[in-house]
């Protein structure tokens, strides 16, 4: 036997891997599938009663050497329904008030198959046009209805990008302010350069100032108060900046917060751009959660002050139905982004981009220098889909809805006067405890009842899924309303189950 004709023996020829015939056939195996799984989602509990190693013990040792016959698809599945989705947090589930969203769609969940089955690799122009194009276009249309300034449009001299979460916007922004400081100062100084957050920042902002290189201990936390509702209060960053200032140190970028993860406090923007002006520090705008609530017009406010900043932050992927993941960036400034992240100097892509250069002078956008790494997504097409399919006011009401909820949940709390509201609610987080039962309950003793009031939610299992958080030094439980399918009378069974677990524990303190 010739060795050509072994290896047409024993290598499968492409087409039986792309086979429009099979995948059509697998295709609906699997959306089937997802289907069902939707339909069926409240059957499971929100949170698994699982211990680690649970799945690799009914799993084999190593992968099959040959595909499970007669339909291994088929068998895979039946393994997905019967092992993987008893033992995962159920995302989507109507019950999950325990995160932010990470909201889903169906047209969201076909753009992602859709982008996976052209699956380009559009790390510059020439290696994809239509798909940097289509992320131009899309990153000015999401920015228009969310209200951005125009500063931020790729119209207006600005741009923006969709990555894969915060945490990388967050590190490319620090990037691009490290590198444009020290060409003002010298490289030699990094040392110098101190960054500021609060202690409501996501703690991304502190990995991130690891990963650029920024020492440990030049990351300002200063505290929020609820008096200034957990919001980052200027004078206290004024004072911060000055005491480095005239310690010789260099303020380098400030994080605010427009929704933070413990109670979506959103902070002074302008006053804070104010104190951070005087000293040249990148303000970025870490606006994950609630940058989504930028598209209703009665959350818009909040934006009235972001033509001061120097780059935002948000996710399509929490509260605009994009699945994950979906990171949308914007900057003034995106020529400092790529000066820091650029790879010109690789011949392959140099020349790739050198091809995509263009007679009429429209600038040329490589998606690769807006980022950490070279390969990227064609996310721009799931965006493109759910926003042509469900429209701006399509996606107002998806908001809507979850703070009409939420609104409706906060009002159960406060009718029951042995709970209080912690934090004032502005989008669809309620954050809420049990007060101390007695005059003489300490702290201690109030925050242990509000620990077994949350495990003891957490653990029923036809009950609601929550977080908590230390708010003010008091701990507290978070209700997040998001998921897609939630309805009024999740909300209300939720708190049904919140309320019988309380008269329990009180009844026995």
């Amino acid at each position: 036997m010739s060795m050509s004709r072994g290896l047409q023996n024993c290598t499968p020829r492409p087409a039986q891997l792309l086979d429009s015939d099979v995948f059509r056939r697998q295709g609906h195996q699997v959306i089937d599938f997802i289907a069902e799984y939707y339909s069926r989602i409240s059957d499971y509990p929100v949170h698994p009663y699982v211990l680690p190693g649970f799945l690799s013990r009914r799993l084999p040792e190593a992968a099959p050497s040959q595909p499970e016959q007669p339909d291994p698809l088929s068998a895979a599945l039946n393994d997905v329904r019967d092992l993987i989705l008893p033992g995962i947090t159920h995302w989507q589930s109507p019950r999950h008030f325990a995160h932010f969203p990470a909201s889903s769609s169906t047209i969201g969940a076909l753009g992602e198959a859709l982008a996976a089955g052209i699956n380009v690799v559009p790390f510059t122009w020439a290696a994809s046009p239509a798909a940097t194009e289509l992320e131009v276009v899309v990153m000015d249309w999401l920015g228009k209805a969310l209200h951005l300034p125009k500063s931020m449009l790729f119209e207006g001299g600005g741009g923006g990008t969709l990555l894969g979460t915060s945490c990388e916007a967050i590190l490319c922004v620090l990037v691009a302010a490290r590198d444009s400081k020290l060409a003002e100062v010298g490289d030699g100084r990094i040392g110098d350069l101190v960054v500021y957050c609060y202690d409501q920042t996501h703690f991304a902002f502190h990995k991130a100032a690891r990963v650029a290189g920024l020492r440990k201990d030049n990351c300002r936390v200063i505290p929020a108060r609820r008096e200034d509702m957990y919001a980052l209060p200027p004078a206290a960053l004024q004072a911060a900046m000055q005491a480095d200032v005239e310690a010789g140190l260099i303020p380098l970028l400030l994080c605010s917060s427009m929704g933070t993860t413990p109670t979506t406090a959103v902070d002074p923007i302008r006053e804070l751009c104010a104190v951070a002006s005087p000293h040249g520090v990148w303000v970025h705008v870490d606006a994950a959660y609630a940058g989504s609530a930028l598209i209703c017009p009665e959350f818009r406010h909040l934006a009235d002050s972001v033509d001061a900043v120097d780059s935002l932050s948000m996710n399509p992927h929490k509260w605009l139905l994009a699945n994950n993941d979906c990171c949308a960036l914007w900057l003034k400034q995106p020529s400092a982004l790529v000066a820091a992240l650029g790879t010109d100097d690789d011949v392959i892509l140099k020349d790739a981009a050198t091809a995509a250069a263009t007679d009429d002078g429209v600038p040329v956008v490589d998606y690769k220098d807006w980022q950490i790494s070279l390969t990227r997504r064609f996310r721009a097409l799931k965006v493109w889909l759910v926003l042509r399919c469900y429209g701006t006011d399509g996606l107002r009401d998806a908001v809507r809805a979850h703070v009409r909820m939420a609104a409706a949940f906060e009002d159960m709390v406060t009718s029951d006067a042995r709970f209080e509201v912690v934090a004032t609610r502005l989008f669809a987080l309620v954050c809420f405890r049990l007060r101390p039962p007695t005059a003489a309950t300490s702290r201690c003793e109030a925050d242990d009842l509000n620990k077994r009031l949350h495990a003891a939610v957490n653990a029923t299992r036809e009950g609601p899924y929550m977080s908590s958080a230390v708010v003010g030094g008091a701990y507290v439980l978070r209700c997040a309303v998001g998921s897609t399918l939630t309805e009024e009378r999740h909300v209300r069974d939720a708190w049904k189950v919140v309320q019988d677990h309380a008269t329990l524990i009180l009844a026995m303190y």
